[in-house]
């Protein structure tokens, strides 16, 4: 029996089980998840994203785990709220570049941690590190461009302390 799901967002120009998501996808079945990956080609809108990441949502029971890169980060975070997540994981996300609406204040109500490259040249690692800054969250900055491939094998590794601190009472306000 599963214990929640981990659903997958891609980027702008991805794919839904490209390499980085069927790693991860990989650690989340090793630790109990049932695992989804939204496909989102032809869908530019990333309002229109968000709306089928939570229509996909609707049938799966249990805790929901969401994570997403790149553009897939900001649709992740924008429909955590109305998900009712229990975790959010980002990898190198667009949180807010040009064009994308402000996510919600006050950041999300569950834990988030952040994974960034130090040479991005897609996604300025500036903005994960204001959010990380102002919401208090995790953030990992990883010696890597946007698409994190050199470090997928750390990734992974803290993708499932990710999953399994999520298990683990909260000793921290």
């Amino acid at each position: 029996m599963s214990q929640g799901w981990v659903v997958f967002s891609h980027g702008k120009d991805s794919e839904p089980w490209g390499i980085k998501i069927r790693t991860l996808a990989e650690t989340a079945r090793s630790e109990g998840y049932g695992v989804e990956s939204v496909d989102y080609r032809g869908i530019d809108s990333p309002e229109a994203r968000a709306a089928k990441l939570i229509d996909t949502c609707k049938s799966l029971r249990g805790d929901l785990v969401l994570v997403g890169s790149s553009l897939g980060g900001y649709v992740s975070l924008s429909a955590a709220p109305a998900l009712h997540a229990c975790g959010v994981f980002l990898m190198a996300p667009a949180i807010t570049m040009p064009g994308l609406a402000p996510l919600r204040t006050g950041g999300c109500d569950c834990p988030v941690t952040i994974v960034h490259g130090l040479q991005d040249e897609v996604v300025p690692v500036d903005h994960s590190i204001a959010y990380a800054r102002q919401y208090e969250v995790i953030l990992h900055l990883l010696h890597d461009d946007h698409r994190l491939h050199r470090s997928l094998p750390f990734i992974r590794t803290l993708f499932e302390y990710f999953l399994v601190q999520l298990d683990m009472p909260r000793v921290w306000s």
